[in-house]
Formats: structure tokens, sequence, C-alpha cells
């Protein structure tokens, strides 16, 4: 049986936290977690807190036992964009996108 766990309007752009989830994609989660742990990237620590918090979903169901569960599935999909301005040369001002993300992590028994 899988359990999800979903973060939205999480400040680090898709691009950025999906290197990290094609990392851990697939594996069981005890290693998933540990990778994370020692992982010198922003989105990993983001990472790690969903996967506990879909972990601790799957926990709650009495039928699951959280030793034999794996990272089915990691989603990042991209959500709304801050915009900003900042001014350039000779008076002009170009537009910089501050790009959030949504994340889904979905774990499942082995």
């Amino acid at each position: 049986m899988e359990t999800k766990a979903v973060a939205k309007y999480i400040r680090i752009s898709p691009q950025k936290a999906r290197l990290v989830a094609d990392v851990v994609r697939g594996m069981d989660v005890d290693s998933a977690l540990t990778t994370l742990k020692f992982m010198p990237k922003k989105g990993a620590r983001i990472l790690r807190k969903v996967i506990e918090s879909a972990v601790a979903n799957a926990i709650q169901t009495e039928t699951i036992d959280a030793d034999t569960l794996y990272v089915k599935s990691i989603l990042i999909d991209g959500g709304p964009m801050l915009k900003r301005m900042r001014p350039r040369a000779m008076g002009r001002a170009t537009r910089i996108l501050k790009r959030t993300s949504h994340i889904t992590v979905v774990v499942d028994e082995a």
C-alpha cells in the first residue's frame, strides 16, 4: 500500500530539486535518508523532510512495516514564480524569476 507526502510552494527551482531527486528515486527509505543527510545541496535537506513525512504517513496505518518501505516515485513540478526586477546598464531593467516547486513523494512496501 502506497502513501504520499506533498510539499508545496518550496523556494527552490525545480531543475535543482530534480538533480537531488534523481539520486534517491527507487532506493529504500533508510539508504535514501542517509544519502540525503550527507549530500551538500539545499534540495537534499528539503527532500529529506518530505520523505520523512511520507514515512510518518505510512506508519500511521498499522498494516505497513516501516523497514520495508522504498521510494516509489518523486515528482517535482514547477510552482508559481516570484517576478522581480533588477537594474541594468543604461537605465534598463531585466526580470528575475524566483522559481518555486511542488514536491510529491510516494513510498510503497517492497
